[in-house]
Formats: structure tokens, sequence, C-alpha cells
């Protein structure tokens, strides 16, 4: 298949999020009975799972190489083992979103997903195994020599480490849509079809929210602190 993440002009970049946004506005409004009828509930569900004492949403839309998963492993453990808490006191929450060879999205991706849709890639990152770009996420489970996660050694910052500590995610729909609608733009399949498998691919620990920028005001409404990456 044609691949959809060949590198372009920035002016080029620009235009195909204009295209994303276009193809975005063109898919069916959810019916209003829907949208009245407890769905806001179901949209802020993961709130209801943050019952941590101390919670503090860690907010990227760039991977930066891990570096902000690096920090949400820091305030778990330092609460751990410089404050005593226990497990369940502390909730981390960080950010998947943004498009583009920076962004955070694709982590929210199994392996079978970056073998597929090749986010190796797209985020511009190579195993050092294999000299080619990476086919499985290396933010889950990093390897000795990966580049990210200082070279890989700090497995305990993984997102799977991560998410059994106490560490949850978000990942925004409408930057999902651009992502899915750039996929198929590049011949990856039909937007519907990419969709459907990409959701049902996420990590554990990852939840789908309409938007992060709404997400992020419903954290803070619930008095979640908000750290920006």
């Amino acid at each position: 298949m044609n691949h959809p993440f060949a590198p372009t002009p920035r002016r080029g970049f620009l235009a195909r999020l204009a295209a994303g946004a276009a193809a975005l506005t063109a898919l069916p409004a959810l019916p209003v009975e829907a949208r009245a009828s407890g769905q806001q509930a179901d949209q802020d569900k993961w709130l209801a799972g943050l019952t941590g004492k101390h919670r503090c949403l860690f907010d990227f839309p760039n991977h930066a190489e891990g570096l902000p998963l690096l920090h949400m492993y820091n305030y778990l453990n330092t609460y751990k083992t410089a404050y005593g808490t226990k497990d369940g006191e502390v909730n981390a929450i960080g950010t998947f979103y943004f498009i583009g060879p920076t962004s955070s999205i694709p982590l929210a991706f199994n392996d079978a997903m970056w073998t597929k849709y090749k986010f190796g890639e797209y985020l511009k990152l190579t195993d050092p195994k294999t000299k080619a770009p990476a086919t499985r996420n290396m933010f889950n489970a990093p390897q000795d020599g990966d580049p990210v996660l200082f070279g890989g050694k700090m497995a305990a910052a993984s997102i799977q480490n991560l998410h059994r500590i106490g560490g949850s995610f978000l990942i925004c729909n409408n930057a999902f849509g651009f992502l899915v609608n750039q996929l198929a733009q590049g011949g990856a399949g039909s937007a519907a079809d990419i969709d459907k498998e990409l959701r049902a691919n996420l990590l554990p620990g990852v939840t789908m929210v309409p938007a992060m920028v709404i997400a992020i005001e419903k954290a803070q409404e619930k008095g979640i602190a908000y750290n920006r990456q």
C-alpha cells in the first residue's frame, strides 16, 4: 500500500491537516437523543476511576522520546518512596494526541498496529536491532538501545509499567479522526475499517475521550492537578 507518512514540506503538511479537518466535518453527527440520554456520563466515565488522594494530568501532545512518561513515573514513584503512599492513592494521567512526527498519538497502540501502519516510520524511530523503522511500540515495552526512554534503560517508565503502578492514558477522538483520515488518504484502507481496527488495538489503560481540550477541562473541574510537558 502507499505510505501516508512520507515527508512533506510544511505547506503540504498544513494542507493535509486542513483536508483532515474537512473530512471530519463531513462525518455524521450523533443524534440529539443520543447526546441527551446519558452519553455525557459515559464520556466522562474515565474520571470516576481516578479515586486517588493525589491526582495529576500530564499533558503531552509530543512524545519527547518518552520524557513525559518518565515524569509520570517520577510522580508515582516519589509519592510511594518519599511519602509512603499505598497502591491506588496516587493517579497519574497521560495524554495521547496531536499528529505528525513528534506527536504522542501513536503511543496508544499495540505492536500489531505499529507494524501495519508504520508508526515507527511516522515518528522517525529506528529499531537499533534491525536498523529499520520500528515496528513495535518502544514506549510500551522498551528494549536496550531503543531511541526512547534513555536508550531503553528506563523500562520502569514504560507505558505498560505505568499502567501497572497507577498510571492511565487518554487519547483524543478528534486527533484520532485526523490520523484515521490521513491513513485512509494514504491508501491504508477505508477510514471505517482503519477506525474500527485501531480502536480495537488500543493498549490496556488507554481511554478514548471526545476531545483532549475538554478532558483537560473536566479534569481540572474535578480538582486534578495539571502538568504541561
